[in-house]
């Protein structure tokens, strides 16, 4: 069976998973219990790097913590490039997706087991890579088992996405649990044990289940080339650990140096699928269509992403948590949004189904999503000046969040399968992932600006990202013609 032939495809045989085949089972479960360790040690970062020494943390400031989340978020999808490149020529998407998941183990265990700088240093680094690379690759593996005009693609990255956010919900719960209890270090052991369970059910169902999708290498690098990559990537991280070990990289401009660095690789990415004699002319006006949605998501990711920057401090400082005599930690707000994504990602995804060819189209959905993430920043404005905020102020706020997430983040993914090249498809995927980077990255860089203890400084700070959410929503809409246009029959 050839994987990328557009006409043949997995799910038109195998309806195993509820209408879908039982790879997309074995994909979600996978996803599900890395996203149990990711969002698992997440939540625990922002508070691991600014809490004193004595409370079991680093002691560094909040700034430099917002600055090494944002940075470390930005890294993670940022890498979706080298995830990419290695699967369309190296390894497939499949063999790179079980490669990415290993390093993501060590770099919990890494965070477990380091005391210090040094475990946070190099857990950060292998989680940030193959966390990056797990995600192009595993969204390109789904694609694979669907036509491009399989309606129930859309449906698939739904339920796939519910499998993301049960992990996400569970992750903070229980680590939050463990630091709340033990230490730091007892929630990172515990998102190691959850990337362990995962790989180990991806490998008892691997062959069963995926009968070699996503094994087909669309783009193979000739091996007499492998030697001056591998040797130019070692040479890159030899440069950075020097950067950090001389103090030349300020850990204040983390977050900067890698909103620019995803932003130059995101022009490069372009220029490459859009100059490339392998893209052929429908494919590229395809790809011209996906630069405004590309901002779009940008936008939207970098108010979403401030879930683990600003809100983290928020959650700490600014929200009343609690329940009685009971104060809950601040982490388990994190769980806020997977919880109601859970409950309404099937909702979304039966309604897809359901409207058809009527359900609006991408662009439109894209505009949306802004327009909502524009409101929920509008919604803090209530609470400023406010000596705390009630907790269903946050939910509030967070169940907007979830409403423009289903619109924007699973629906994006689909979109870039759709719209990417056959010789560049897992690349295309990159690119899309390429916008939760920069906007990972952006919400670090914006935190930078965000005052807690100054009433006029908060409100200035949400009702700018709320405006300017809201224009970006504008502008979509008003280019969702063109944009349907050149996307050449793709919804």
């Amino acid at each position: 069976m050839t994987t990328r032939n557009p006409e043949v495809a997995l799910a038109d045989s195998d309806r195993r998973f509820f209408g879908h085949p039982l790879g997309l089972a074995n994909l979600s479960g996978i996803e599900l219990w890395e996203r149990f360790s990711f969002y698992g040690m997440q939540g625990l970062l922002a508070y691991y790097i600014y809490y004193s020494v004595g409370e079991g943390g680093l002691g560094y400031s909040e700034q430099i913590a917002t600055s090494i989340v944002g940075a470390y978020g930005g890294t993670v999808y940022a890498s979706a490039i080298l995830g990419g490149w290695v699967s369309d020529r190296l390894f497939g998407a499949e063999r790179t997706l079980f490669g990415a998941a290993v390093m993501i183990m060590v770099g919990h265990l890494s965070l477990a087991l380091v005391p210090g700088a040094i475990g946070l240093g190099i857990g950060l680094v292998l989680v940030a890579v193959g966390a990056g690379t797990l995600k192009a690759t595993s969204s390109t593996v789904i694609g694979d088992m669907y036509t491009l005009v399989d309606h129930r693609r859309d449906a698939a990255f739904s339920i796939y996405y519910m499998a993301v956010n049960i992990g996400g919900l569970l992750g903070p719960l229980v680590t939050g649990a463990l630091w709340d209890t033990h230490g730091f270090h007892w929630g990172f052991g515990a998102a190691a044990v959850g990337m362990a369970i995962g790989l180990i059910q991806y490998v008892v169902m691997r062959g069963s289940t995926l009968k070699g999708v996503g094994s087909v290498v669309p783009n193979p690098l000739p091996r007499s080339r492998w030697l001056p990559y591998f040797a130019g990537a070692i040479v890159v991280v030899v440069l950075i650990v020097v950067a950090f070990a001389t103090g030349a990289v300020a850990l204040e401009s983390l977050a900067a140096i890698v909103t620019a660095i995803a932003t130059i690789g995101a022009v490069a990415l372009f220029a490459m699928l859009l100059g490339s004699s392998k893209t052929q002319p429908d494919e590229r006006r395809r790809v011209l269509s996906f630069i405004p949605m590309f901002l779009a998501s940008v936008m939207f990711w970098a108010l979403f992403q401030q879930q683990f920057t600003v809100i983290a401090i928020y959650s700490d400082q600014r929200l009343n948590r609690n329940i009685g005599n009971w104060e809950i930690p601040a982490s388990w707000v994190q769980s806020i949004n997977p919880l109601f994504i859970i409950i309404f990602a099937a909702v979304f995804a039966t309604m897809w189904v359901k409207l058809g060819d009527r359900q609006p189209s991408t662009p439109m959905k894209f505009a949306l999503a802004n327009l909502i993430m524009g409101i929920a920043a509008l919604t803090f404005l209530l609470f400023v000046g406010h000596e705390s905020t009630p907790i269903l102020g946050i939910v509030g706020i967070l169940f907007l969040f979830t409403m423009a997430e289903l619109l924007l983040s699973p629906v994006g993914q689909s979109l870039a399968t759709k719209l990417g090249p056959q010789a560049f498809k897992t690349q295309m995927v990159a690119l899309f992932f390429l916008t939760v980077s920069i906007g990972s990255a952006l919400s670090g860089v914006l935190a930078g600006y965000y005052d807690p203890t100054d009433a006029g400084a908060e409100r200035m700070y949400f009702l700018v990202l709320g405006i300017a959410s809201i224009a970006v929503a504008v502008v979509i809409a008003l280019l969702s013609p063109w944009i349907r246009k050149n996307m050449m029959g793709v919804r």
